[in-house]
């Protein structure tokens, strides 16, 4: 006896998204069931390609079919439909699903290079990703990414933004000359964002990640009152000074109704690569303990590794030039989990609009 559609959606009733706390089915993941004989094929389609259990979801979704009598073979197909949170009042830019903020108190935490490699690991999770450089007085991305030479202007003064191991970007250091600085007053800065985000031909994206300047200031208030922004990610180092300049961040984000994902605390430990002892150059435990004293989720820390700072002087992020290194993995871990906290959040924005 053949197993039934009925059946199939019944056995995968039992697989529960772990940050969502719903089963597959309820969630609308299941997609295309096929029975063909004893031999079941359907598609399990995620809220993101960057789902950090994606893989154990796939497997469990298959071994429940697989352990229903009469079958002999379950295959699932993983894809994505990435969510959004709408616009709310703001305009949003076209094509553009969640905008990401990658913010710090204070310069000199590794934002920039955090904001570069979260890029490059969603987009090798097969999301669509643009990035923008916020950082007007200090547009390093790119030098970090390796590119130069202005942006081709099209039809209506539209700019393309150029791609960089598959992703969209755009920086004031591909408009001016490398040492030309900027000088602007607030009202400038608001142009020059405004222009990034609605002169720019970004397509279709999943994520546009917005490298925000150090410190609290007119960057992110001018996105704050211009487009949804889906989140922000507050990166800092693990010495208390890092730790208290951040808090003003999150302070600020909060202020702007900019919802705080999470903290990353970056250059963590410094493992020697001859004895592998393990160094805290910058302490420990800082941002762990903020998270816990402003009630935001602890993200993760990134190692020191000098293919970091190496990678990003030479245009090569270490998440694509070293992913076996312990920071890449960090950096891939971290994308997950920025994805899932995006996703997370979407999906209690949906259930609260769509509420009688």
């Amino acid at each position: 006896m053949s197993v039934t559609k009925e059946q199939v959606l019944s056995a995968l009733r039992d697989v529960q998204d772990p940050d969502l706390h719903k089963d597959i089915v309820t969630l609308g993941f299941v997609k295309d069931v096929q029975i063909k004989g004893s031999e079941v094929d359907f598609t399990v389609e995620l809220t993101t390609p960057a789902c950090p259990v994606k893989e154990e979801l796939k497997a469990e979704a298959e071994g429940k079919v697989a352990a229903l009598e009469g079958v002999t073979a379950a295959r699932a197909k993983m894809t994505a439909n990435v969510s959004t949170r709408g616009g709310f009042g703001r305009q949003s830019i076209p094509g553009v699903r969640n905008i990401l903020a990658v913010g710090a108190g204070k310069g000199g935490v590794g934002k920039t290079t955090t904001s570069v490699n979260l890029a490059v690991a969603l987009a090798q999770k097969g999301a669509r990703v643009g990035l923008l450089d916020g950082d007007v007085y200090g547009p390093n991305i790119p030098q970090m990414l390796g590119l130069s030479g202005a942006p081709e202007v099209v039809d209506e003064n539209r700019i393309l933004p150029p791609e960089a191991l598959g992703i969209k970007v755009i920086s004031m250091g591909m408009l001016v000359p490398p040492d030309q600085p900027i000088i602007w007053r607030g009202p400038m800065l608001h142009g020059a964002i405004q222009q990034f985000m609605r002169e720019v031909e970004w397509g279709e994206l999943d994520y546009l990640v917005v490298d925000l300047p150090p410190g609290t200031g007119d960057v992110a208030l001018s996105m704050a009152q211009s487009v949804p922004m889906a989140g922000a990610v507050v990166v800092t180092t693990p010495q208390g000074v890092a730790v208290s300049d951040v808090r003003k961040a999150v302070g600020m984000f909060r202020q702007l109704n900019i919802s705080v994902l999470g903290v990353i605390e970056n250059m963590s430990t410094f493992v020697c690569p001859h004895c592998s002892e393990a160094t805290e150059i910058f302490g420990s435990g800082g941002g762990a303990q903020m998270s816990r004293d402003l009630d935001i989720p602890f993200l993760g820390d990134v190692p020191i590794d000098t293919r970091v700072r190496s990678g990003g002087d030479e245009g090569r992020p270490i998440v694509s030039a070293a992913p076996d290194a312990p920071a890449a993995k960090a950096f891939i871990s971290l994308s997950g989990k920025v994805a899932a906290k995006i996703s997370i959040q979407n999906t209690r924005v949906l259930k609260v609009v769509q509420a009688p």
